[in-house]
This record gives C-alpha cells, sequence and structure tokens, in this order.
C-alpha cells in the first residue's frame, strides 16, 4: 500500500512471434517484452517492497491480544515472507500480471490496533480469513465492482489518505519520536515530542537520520529507496550499540545486534492459527461483522486502485480502458487476504511498488514469479530480518504515508462540498481517533448526510445508506446499552 517513484524506461520492443513453451504462456513476445526483462523486473520489485519483511513483524509483534499475549518476531517473518511468496507466485501463474502481493500496511495496523486488543490472535486472525472470503464471493458473482462504485471516488481516496496518515502516526509513535503524554500532566494535549517534550538518545536519532535519508533517496528516485534506507539504518544502528552504552530498553523490542548465524530455519509455528468465527463471541455479532467490513474495506479499495494502475503503467489495457482478464487478478487477490490470514501475517495485499518493475520493463506474470522465489529464498534469512530496530524501519512508515498522501489528495474533488467534507473526515478520523474503522464510519455517514443536506439523496446509493445505517447504529451501541 505504498508507493516507489522509478524512472521510466525505453519502450518496450515490438511485439514478436512467441519462442517457447514459458514464452507462450506468459505472452512475453505478444506484449512487447523480453525474459530479460521480466526477470529484472522481478528483481526490482522484490527489492522496492522487501522492506515488508521487516515492517510487518514490528506492526505486528508490537501488539498484544486481549489476553496480553505477543506473536513472535521470528514466527511473524516467516509468516510474512510466506504470505508474499504464495500470493505473488500465484498472481504471476493465475493472473499473469506484473503485480507482487505482501501484507498491506494499512490493514496490518487495523488488525494490530483494533482486532487483536479485543480478542485473541487466531480470532483477529480468522476476521482476516473472511474478509478474504467476502472478496472471493464478492468477485464470483460479479459484485465487487458494484460494490466499489458505491463508494465515490473522492471518498475512496479520502480513505486512503486517511490510512496514510495513520500509517504516519503509527511510525512517529513506534519510533518514539512522539509519545502520549500521561493522564497525570491533566492536558488535553495528546501527543508530545520525545518522551518528555524532547529528542534525546542515539535511537531517536537513528529515525531522524534515515527518515531524511529515506525521503532523499525518495527525491532522488533512487530504485529500493525504502529498503536502502532500513540497511543503512540498521547497519548505523548496530555500529551504536556496539559502542554506546545504552540503558536497557533503550530501542524497544528489537535491539540491534548482530546474529550468530544469518541463516537459519523458518518457523511456521504460526501458520494456521486461526478461529474463523471467535472473535464475534468475544465483541458479539455486529461488531465482529464491522470489523471484518474494516478489514475488507482496507484491501478492497487500495488493490483495486493499485491494480489499474499498474496495469495502465505496464500497457496492459484495451482499447477501450478495460483491463483484460481483471477477474483473475481480483480473485488471486481476494485469495491473498485469506492467506495472509491463514498464515498470521495479516491480509496480502496488491503492493504498487510493483511500478518498480514495470519501470524496468515488466509486462507479464513472469515477473511476479521471479519476485515470489526471491521472497521464497528469504525464508532463511529470519534472524537478519529480526536485528533490525524499529527506529531504523520505521523511517518507511513516514515515507509510505507521505506517498499515499501525495499519490491520492489531488483526486479529491474539493469543489464539491458532498464529497469534500465526507473525504475530509475521514481522513482526519483515523489518525485522530488512531482508528481507522471510524474514518470510514464517519466518511459514510457524512456523504450519506451531506448529500441529502443538498437535495441530492437519489444520488445515494443503496448500499452506501445500508453501510451509513450500520455504522450508526454501531455508535450508538453503548449508548443504547448493546455494549
Amino acid at each position: 500500500m505504498s508507493s516507489s517513484a522509478t524512472a521510466p524506461v525505453d519502450q518496450p520492443p515490438t511485439p514478436q512471434q512467441p519462442h517457447g513453451v514459458l514464452d507462450r504462456y506468459f505472452k512475453i513476445s505478444e506484449r512487447g517484452s523480453t525474459v530479460a526483462r521480466e526477470v529484472r523486473g522481478g528483481f526490482a520489485t522484490f527489492f522496492a517492497m522487501a522492506y515488508i519483511i521487516v515492517l510487518n513483524p514490528i506492526i505486528l509483534g508490537s501488539a498484544k491480544d486481549m489476553y496480553g499475549n505477543q506473536l513472535d518476531g521470528g514466527q511473524l517473518v516467516t509468516a510474512t515472507v510466506l504470505a508474499a511468496a504464495f500470493s505473488t507466485l500465484l498472481m504471476g501463474v493465475i493472473g499473469n500480471v506484473p503485480i507482487a502481493l505482501a501484507a498491506g500496511l494499512g490493514v496490518n495496523t487495523v488488525v494490530a490496533l483494533q482486532l487483536a486488543p479485543r480478542m485473541s490472535w487466531p480470532d483477529a486472525m480468522g476476521m482476516v480469513v473472511l474478509a478474504g472470503i467476502v472478496v472471493m464471493l464478492l468477485v464470483a458473482t460479479g459484485l465487487r465492482e458494484r460494490v466499489m462504485n458505491a463508494v465515490p471516488r473522492s471518498l475512496r481516496k479520502g480513505i486512503a489518505i486517511g490510512i496514510g496518515l495513520f500509517v504516519l502516526l503509527v511510525g512517529l509513535v513506534d519510533s518514539g519520536f512522539v509519545s502520549r503524554i500521561p493522564d497525570a500532566a491533566h492536558t488535553t494535549v495528546p501527543l508530545q515530542l520525545g518522551s518528555d517534550g524532547h529528542l534525546n538518545g542515539w535511537p531517536v536519532l537513528v529515525f531522524v537520520l534515515g527518515t531524511l535519508l529515506t525521503l532523499a533517496l525518495i527525491v532522488r528516485k533512487v530504485p529500493g529507496a525504502i529498503l536502502l534506507s532500513i540497511v543503512v539504518m540498521t547497519v548505523v544502528a548496530l555500529v551504536i550499540e556496539a559502542v554506546a552504552d545504552l540503558p536497557a530498553g533503550a530501542w524497544g523490542l528489537t535491539v540491534p545486534e548482530w546474529p550468530g548465524n544469518p541463516v537459519s530455519s523458518p518457523d511456521f509455528g504460526l501458520l494456521g492459527q486461526v478461529s474463523l468465527f471467535g472473535g464475534f463471541g468475544k465483541v458479539g455479532l455486529l461488531t465482529g461483522i464491522l470489523f471484518v467490513f474494516t478489514v475488507l474495506l482496507s484491501c478492497f479499495f487500495d488493490a483495486m486502485g493499485t491494480i489499474l494502475g499498474v496495469g495502465d503503467e505496464a500497457k496492459l489495457m484495451d482499447k477501450d480502458g478495460n483491463f483484460p482478464g481483471i477477474n483473475k487478478v481480483l480473485l488471486v487477490d481476494g485469495v491473498a487476504v485469506a492467506a495472509g490470514g491463514v498464515s498470521s501475517s495479516s491480509a496480502s495485499t496488491c503492493f504498487v511498488e510493483s511500478t518498480a518493475g514495470v519501470g524496468e520493463g515488466a509486462r507479464t506474470g513472469l515477473a511476479s514469479v521471479v519476485s515470489g522465489l526471491l521472497f521464497s529464498v528469504a525464508l532463511l534469512l529470519t534472524p537478519l530480518a529480526t536485528m533490525v530496530p524499529s527506529q531504523a524501519a520505521t523511517p518507511a512508515l513516514v515515507a509510505v504515508g507521505f506517498l499515499i498522501l501525495a499519490g491520492n489528495v489531488r483526486d479529491v474533488d474539493w469543489s464539491d462540498f458532498t464529497l469534500a467534507i465526507p473525504a475530509f473526515m475521514a481522513m482526519l478520523m483515523m489518525p485522530l481517533t488512531y482508528s481507522i474503522t471510524n474514518g470510514i464510519g464517519v466518511g459514510c455517514i457524512a456523504f450519506s448526510v451531506m448529500r441529502l443536506a443538498a437535495g441530492r439523496g437519489r444520488e445515494v446509493p443503496t448500499a452506501m445508506y445500508v453501510v451509513s445505517a450500520v455504522f450508526v447504529f454501531y455508535y450508538a451501541m453503548p449508548a443504547l446499552g448493546l455494549t
């Protein structure tokens, strides 16, 4: 769910006659590409999004479920890499498009900060699986595109921006750059700089330098900027930890120490740790449905936008602007969401970093196969991933938050207040209430109300009225004594 700037490449060669089974299956020559371009594109995409191997375990591993349990970091790395490898390979073989998938940075915060605290981890992952099943059913029945059309483009963009701002805030908090002011301070200001109103300590400096480096590399359009910054700042953190006398807990959960053996066997302990319907017993039927709905929306629109965006950049659209074979791509996306839940890595979704591979010339699913195989190799490098401190990895969240905002804010119709106000409310409510669910709910309700107030109630799809009513009831539940 993040963006990566890539330099344009020369126009693809003129389509030629296919040569060999590989060429015919992936339609490499037909799409004006070559095996070399596809392989190069697969590597570019992998290195542009490999940061997720580090970030996803940090985000999920820092959260606790309602019983105080935390997921093991090493097992999370295995789960993250396994889901990414499986989903990306599937997209290459079945979807035949140069799109890679991995744990989404928006939905993993939903799972970690909204679902898990209200239930057990298997319950939370079960809801992710259910969301994936719903996506597949929507694709099979042809309803996915209809559901998408129920939410206006500007509100979808507002939701995306809100997720970006929320991811940004998570990065600032997890790095220690900002922290919560204790209630004992008797202030209405919720956050402060650093731990005491000031920036102190080497770990915070690593985050600041990492953020500046990441953004500078993005400005320079360096391929794999985010991953490169994580590697550089991890090395810096290793040096600091070796030479500085830091107090215990200075780095937080992950201390940057070189592992005795950088290669190890993957730990599949989280695979299959899923309770499909257990969460409903913890939070109730309505809240459970809303949680599944939130996961669904977090994956739904981001994936749709990425698929269409990458398809357009890769020149895969037909003369009418349609994406041939998009149902296969959407089906794989639904399978990826469910697979992420089964692996306990949160929902997998399409990554816009796939444009890095397209920028290198990729036009077919062979590039995704290459990216998927590289993720498979990464299964053996868990110790290297688990030594990265959050201060070296969270600058990526700041960069991703900015890129999401930059890629969507211009597409909100600010001239139509019935669209602009709901988008504005959605994008602000997510970081301010630390809840993606609240942002979506407030945005949907605001859209329905604003259109009614403008005398344009007939323009609101029935599905949006239903969604708005569900959220109104959800917010009224405490007052009605139903929670």
